[in-house]
């Protein structure tokens, strides 16, 4: 016989208290607790169980299985995922609002004609859906298409289908008769994404689930929803700009150093083979507070461009701005140029950029944020065929940064005449590549060969 009772959980970050309490005493949230109904059966005691089923076994006598991944037609999604989808795995996409999550999601299945596909939305009716993919000029698919939000109703047109690949737009949607809470609550975003991923594993069918992000930027949910799934895809970028980043923060099944780039058009996603020659205007003339830097993200080595504007404050109070770049970092690299290098900008405003609407963690990017900061304090224009990369410690050396070969390689390929690295990177060829090459060991070195 079971028990019922009451528990309050919290919608931000899952914790769970027996009483209501108007804000959450662990994510600091107001109204954000929810009354969920939970059974407790009650224990006879007795611990008896028949063993059946599986059997442990040494790696020696476990046979190895050549799975064969699921090449999708869009190969910036293979890229990221380690060369396709793996049949049963779970895969869960996420991402702001309008992003284009639905977009891509869409592309990848109308992408497949070969392929057996179920595409269940519970957001949007079939009319929306008929509308997005005659707007992707690819209307003509295999793909079977479902409004449905019950997962009862879901599991029951899946197994009758038996898809290769299933899509759910989105888990936050989904509910279950078993609780009683609604769509998108902890406890139904934890027991449909439970219910889904045993039905994936039993029948060998890979899933894409999309789910929402809060307002921090995290994924809507329990945090047990990014430990259940396979592969967790994050789906960047501004809604201003057009171009789109899809990240891997974990993949069972490949490597999340990978990187995708999208760029959005009014017929949907376009993949981005190089984004180096996207990143960089195209502008021939060179304009002072501007400077390249050799970036990889992932594996994949790019060139951006970083803008900078250096003025004096017109009320006393200077101000500090960065758009795709940290902030903190920000100043400390201008407490570095003025303690080390002798410039003083503590009366100046100074903005930075980087441009495309991308946002950039590579630390190999401070010696072309400081170079562009310094261009533009005394409006001096670098060439536009030069390139650095180089982290800036806090004593004004240059530190070593990683996969200089690549970076070096990148900004050969796309006609640099000189690029600026550490010289305490070392163990390459300087001679294999046709592009002259720097090696600097303090910014002060840096400054007196651009500016001199």
């Amino acid at each position: 016989m079971a028990k019922t009772k009451s528990i309050y959980t919290c919608q931000n970050c899952g914790a769970q208290s027996a009483k209501w309490m108007g804000k959450c005493s662990t994510c600091n949230e107001w109204n954000t607790y929810v009354e969920e109904i939970v059974e407790k059966k009650q224990s006879t005691g007795k611990l008896s169980v028949q063993i059946s089923g599986n059997q442990p076994l040494t790696l020696d006598k476990i046979e190895m299985v050549n799975t064969q991944r699921i090449s999708v037609g869009i190969e910036e999604f293979n890229r990221v995922l380690g060369g396709g989808i793996v049949p049963g795995s779970l895969i869960l996409l996420g991402g702001d609002p309008g992003i284009g999550k639905s977009t891509l999601a869409l592309q990848l299945a109308l992408g497949l004609p070969s392929k057996n596909i179920l595409y269940i939305s519970g957001e949007e009716s079939l009319q929306q859906i008929k509308l997005r993919a005659e707007r992707l000029s690819n209307s003509i698919s295999n793909c079977l298409f479902l409004s449905e939000t019950s997962l009862e109703h879901i599991i029951a047109h899946t197994e009758q289908v038996k898809p290769e690949l299933l899509i759910l737009d989105s888990i936050q949607t989904i509910s279950t008769e078993l609780i009683e809470s609604s769509p998108g609550s902890v406890g139904q975003v934890r027991e449909c994404t439970s219910a889904i991923l045993k039905f994936a594993k039993k029948n060998n069918v890979a899933v894409i689930l999309i789910g929402h992000i809060t307002k921090d930027g995290n994924l809507a949910g329990p945090k047990v929803l990014e430990h259940m799934v396979d592969t967790v895809l994050q789906f960047e970028g501004d809604t201003n700009y057009m171009y789109r980043i899809l990240r891997s923060n974990k993949n069972r099944f490949g490597s999340t150093n990978e990187l995708g780039i999208f760029e959005m058009r009014s017929d949907g996603l376009r993949e981005i083979t190089n984004p180096s020659e996207q990143l960089i205007s195209k502008v021939s003339d060179d304009v002072s507070g501007t400077a390249i830097a050799a970036t990889v993200e992932g594996v994949r080595p790019f060139l951006i461009e970083i803008q900078a504007l250096v003025s004096s404050a017109a009320y006393g109070t200077p101000q500090r701005s960065s758009t795709g770049f940290d902030l903190r970092r920000l100043n400390m690299l201008l407490a570095v140029l003025e303690k080390r290098a002798g410039f003083k900008l503590i009366a100046k405003d100074v903005f930075l950029n980087i441009a495309g609407g991308l946002k950039i963690s590579d630390p190999a990017t401070d010696l072309a944020v400081i170079c562009s900061i310094l261009s533009s304090n005394i409006d001096i224009a670098i060439n536009h065929k030069i390139c650095f990369a180089g982290e800036v410690g806090l004593t004004g050396e240059i530190r070593a940064v990683g996969r200089i070969e690549q970076r070096i390689a990148e900004a050969a390929k796309l006609g640099f005449k000189r690029i600026y690295v550490p010289s305490l990177n070392k163990g390459f060829d300087v001679k294999k590549f046709n592009i002259e090459i720097v090696k600097v060991s303090r910014v002060e070195e840096v400054f007196k060969t651009i500016f001199a």
